[in-house]
């Protein structure tokens, strides 16, 4: 196990054990990391130390992981509150707002975030950043018919636009495309937000901003936690 990936683990396993309680509905996260809490989720019931829970999984590959290990399910059509939903994220700022796509599943991560009463946001010190766009591309869902205007939108905005798998472009679980744009340092997320979110053509986007209300961060001395309430939260990098 290398040691960034020891630190995702730290972080998940924490996560999983501070934050999911009996009687939840628990939202699983997608990703790397998400992983790992949701592992250690399936440890707990075997256990026995954690029951009567119930996941929303965020995406198709997350589900199938957590029918295997025995987690039970449930869907936002039967239960449309989530307690608390336990997830990763690509770049994470000061103000805990978030870059999160880089897996593909940004749509149904921040529809359940949205759902969710309160989202842990778990990662290794590498996701710090001070800037959203510094470290890592914004991951923009696009509907098929519409990938070369919103990718001419994107390049009119100044963005670097390339087609998630290229010549075999890469398939969301809704069946869309995901155009990776970088912008570098992004100085204003809401308003484009704002403007991302007005196009037709696209379905979602990776700017997570304002959903996360907790960050817990894998570190070799331990794990560190900050609450929405710590922010702006000072030095901030991995």
């Amino acid at each position: 196990m290398s040691d960034r990936t020891a630190l995702k683990r730290k972080a998940g396993e924490w996560a999983a054990d501070r934050f999911v309680k009996d009687g939840m509905i628990v939202g699983l996260g997608h990703g790397s990391t998400a992983a790992f809490a949701v592992k250690r989720i399936a440890t707990r019931l075997k256990e026995g130390s954690l029951s009567s829970i119930l996941a929303v999984p965020c995406s198709k590959e997350v589900a199938r992981e957590a029918e295997r290990l025995g987690i039970p399910l449930t869907s936002l059509d039967e239960n449309p509150r989530i307690d608390l939903t336990i997830d990763g994220a690509d770049e994470v700022d000061a103000n805990l707002n978030l870059i999160k796509g880089g897996g593909g599943a940004l749509l149904r991560e921040k529809v359940v975030a949205s759902a969710s009463s309160r989202e842990v946001i778990i990662v290794d010190p590498t996701k710090l950043s001070p800037a959203l766009g510094t470290r890592f591309p914004l991951p923009i869902e696009v509907v098929l018919f519409a990938a070369s205007v919103e990718r001419a939108y994107l390049e009119s905005l100044g963005a670097r636009v390339k087609l998630r798998g290229g010549d075999r472009p890469f398939t969301t679980d809704q069946g869309n495309f995901i155009l990776d744009a970088s912008f570098g340092p992004i100085e204003d997320p809401d308003g484009l937000a704002r403007l991302l979110d007005a196009r037709p053509g696209i379905v979602g986007h990776g700017l997570f901003l304002g959903l996360a209300t907790d960050l817990v961060v894998g570190r070799e001395d331990g794990v560190t936690h900050f609450t929405k309430e710590d922010t702006p939260i000072g030095s901030f990098t991995g």
